[in-house]
């Protein structure tokens, strides 16, 4: 089973920073697939960025440029680095992943499956 743990959420004026962290179990060094996403009250889900092994990181047009995702694979942590935030970021964010990444060397699909319980952010201008 693959879990996901998120952490580093919490309140920030606009402006601000913040780094979500989040732990994967079960992922290898080189197979992964993962996914940032938010959702805030009455809005639908957004995915705000991707990253999977081999293929360039992708983000939405509404946090490009502000918006970073990294891994340490010594920690099998992924984390997303979120500069510039903006009142209308505050939401749950979550991440997610592709659990057949972990099971299967064979596939190479990369659709989030699995994801964790979410942190919250806020943002006060």
């Amino acid at each position: 089973q693959v879990d996901l743990v998120e952490s580093g959420g919490g309140s920030v004026q606009s402006g601000g920073s913040l780094r979500l962290s989040c732990v994967v179990s079960r992922y290898t060094d080189s197979r992964y697939c993962i996914f940032w996403l938010r959702q805030a009250p009455g809005k639908e889900r957004e995915v705000v960025a991707t990253l999977e092994s081999g293929v360039d990181a992708t983000y939405a047009s509404s946090v490009k440029g502000r918006f970073t995702v990294s891994r340490d694979s010594a920690k099998n942590t992924f984390y997303l680095q979120m500069n510039s935030l903006k009142p209308e970021g505050t939401a749950k964010y979550y991440c997610a992943a592709d659990s057949r990444r972990a099971y299967s060397t064979l596939y190479s699909g990369c659709e989030f499956n699995v994801w964790g319980q979410g942190t919250q952010v806020t943002v006060s201008s």
